[in-house]
């Protein structure tokens, strides 16, 4: 007899995850946020083992790219990774969970798993924007709002539309 699928499963991202992400950023993303599948593709092949993807139930129904990069410095939006040879910080840049799934926690799962990844590769920081009036979920996260340190990264924060913060959060 075949075990059935585990209800919860979060693992590593995969070339083929490509269609479940890209629906569940349609599901979830104004037109403005929404990043195609070849740029998502480049990134997944910049730094292949930081991102995941949350299977609920035997589907792809969330996901987290994420990336090493330094404190203080942000990926503007429709930017390539650029991944830090000398990381201390995991920066998120993509956490989406398709709102069918909503409230099965698969969001904060997928974020202390990538937490729990940046502490073993010895990055004490994780970095992001929040969008879509999306702080309060990633102050709950234990994330603070930071301001960009330069002109440069200031201008890559305005490449998101509305109001976007730049926050941080210390990994201990």
């Amino acid at each position: 007899m075949d075990a059935a699928a585990p209800l919860l499963l979060v693992r590593d991202m995969r070339a083929d995850d490509l269609a479940a992400v890209l629906a569940i950023q349609l599901a979830c993303y104004g037109a403005g946020f929404v990043e195609d599948g070849v740029l998502i593709a480049r990134r997944l092949a910049a730094s292949p083992h930081t991102g995941w993807v949350a299977e609920h139930g035997g589907a792809v129904r969330a996901y987290l790219a994420a990336y090493p990069s330094q404190r203080g410095k942000l990926t503007p939006l429709h930017g390539d990774f650029e991944v830090a040879p000398d990381a201390d910080a995991l920066y998120l840049h993509d956490l989406a969970v398709h709102p069918e799934a909503s409230g099965l926690g698969l969001g904060p799962r997928l974020v202390r798993h990538a937490w729990a990844h940046a502490l073993r590769a010895g990055w004490r920081h994780s970095t992001l924007v929040s969008v879509q009036a999306s702080v309060g979920f990633w102050e709950r996260q234990g994330y603070a709002a930071t301001v960009p340190a330069d002109d440069l990264q200031q201008a890559r924060l305005a490449t998101y539309p509305g109001h976007s913060v730049y926050m941080a959060r210390r990994l201990d």
